[in-house]
């Protein structure tokens, strides 16, 4: 018979609880009646250092942790900060589950990452194939510094008893999501490449000005220097930046046929790799309320897929964000950037038997949900 723990009247601690995950869980706690909830997060608290670590414990005294807190990008993202990636997020995880055990918490929660898994885990990804190779090579050291979260909780589990759970989120998006180019993930970078390309193709530049603003990104190097978008800013310079990013209006570039109708064949917006790659995208609200089942329910040391146990080509979900967001020009495919881990799909039965989750949003709803909130900011 399932345990279920009354999160009511414990002290939680949420790291990275004003980030993306940690906002919707926050709500998703206090939807249970959690009365105290407490987030560990910049500027308070830099948990990459130990000495913040153990004043969080002494200030905020939490019965459960749930660590979500993370240093995290996409591919480009991954492949220009592979160090760091490695060492902060592994910084953080031990110290925070060692301070945790020597403080007697009641229990903690650690968010791996499906990038844990080996390169080509036969799909749909199993939690006992964790370990039969090395992740892919873009994603291995922030996946690795998150796996060592499960060899630690199982570590001291066993020689101190010390109760913490791991489970595996898959790519999650949705409203409140990091639409910044310089570390987002593929769902974000692709709604906000149409949604610029939208406004270039009615010549909206004020707007595109607004966008880069207020997503803190507006800067490249061209032709060796830099160009910064700013208020008033002149049009070359928008739209030499838009080009840095993959946005222009070109009379030289040759789409692939198919991928877009031609009514309005003006604005041409490139994405990366081929689109064969095949990945499982994961609803924040859903993710949310798994995270709080598994804190309520599950007390084990195995790990645990969270997802919504369902794969989409990154072609394909190109070709529904452009049918969404309406888009009516061209889509370029750049093969010479890489594609990452070739399938990505989690098998969920466990988190279904362990703690009674299944993922209640449709991929096209959740899909939608965010393009309204990114485009109505």
């Amino acid at each position: 018979m399932r345990t279920v723990s009354d999160l009511r009247e414990k002290t939680v601690t949420v790291t990275g609880g004003r980030g993306f995950l940690g906002r919707h869980l926050v709500r998703a706690l206090e939807s249970r009646g959690c009365r105290k909830i407490l987030v560990a997060d910049l500027p308070e608290y830099n948990l990459v250092n130990l000495t913040d670590i153990r004043r969080m414990y002494e200030e905020q005294r939490p019965d459960i942790v749930i660590h979500l807190a993370a240093k995290v990008g996409g591919i480009g993202f991954n492949q220009e900060n592979p160090a760091s990636l490695f060492y902060d997020n592994a910084m953080m995880g031990i110290q925070l589950i060692h301070e945790g055990y020597l403080q007697g918490i009641g229990k903690f929660v650690a968010l791996g990452t499906i990038c844990a898994y080996p390169k080509f885990t036969p799909v749909p990804f199993r939690e006992d194939k964790l370990w039969d190779g090395y992740p892919e090579e873009t994603n291995a050291p922030y996946g690795l510094a998150k796996k060592m979260m499960l060899v630690q909780s199982q570590a001291y589990r066993k020689q101190y008893g010390f109760n913490s759970i791991f489970l595996l989120p898959v790519n999650l998006y949705g409203p409140g999501d990091n639409f910044s180019f310089r570390s987002s993930h593929v769902i974000p970078a692709l709604i906000r490449k149409f949604h610029l390309g939208n406004m270039l193709s009615r010549g909206d530049l004020d707007e595109i000005v607004h966008d880069f603003l207020r997503n803190d990104d507006g800067e490249a190097i061209i032709n060796g220097k830099p160009v910064v978008i700013g208020r008033d800013s002149p049009a070359e310079d928008i739209l030499a930046v838009l080009q840095h990013f993959g946005i222009t209006r070109p009379s030289e570039v040759n789409p692939e046929s198919g991928t877009r109708n031609q009514e309005h064949s003006s604005v041409s917006v490139e994405v990366w790799g081929t689109g064969s790659a095949t990945r499982e995208f994961f609803y924040v609200e859903d993710a949310a309320e798994a995270i709080v089942a598994a804190t309520e329910s599950y007390d084990g040391s195995d790990p645990v897929n969270i997802g919504a146990g369902f794969e989409i080509s990154i072609k394909d979900l190109v070709l529904l964000i452009v049918d969404l967001m309406d888009f009516g020009g061209t889509v370029v495919w750049d093969r010479t950037k890489p594609d990452g881990q070739p399938r990505r799909m989690l098998d969920t039965a466990k988190a279904l038997q362990e703690f009674d989750f299944r993922a209640a949003t449709s991929f096209e709803e959740g899909l939608k949900k965010t393009i309204d909130w990114y485009t109505a900011q």
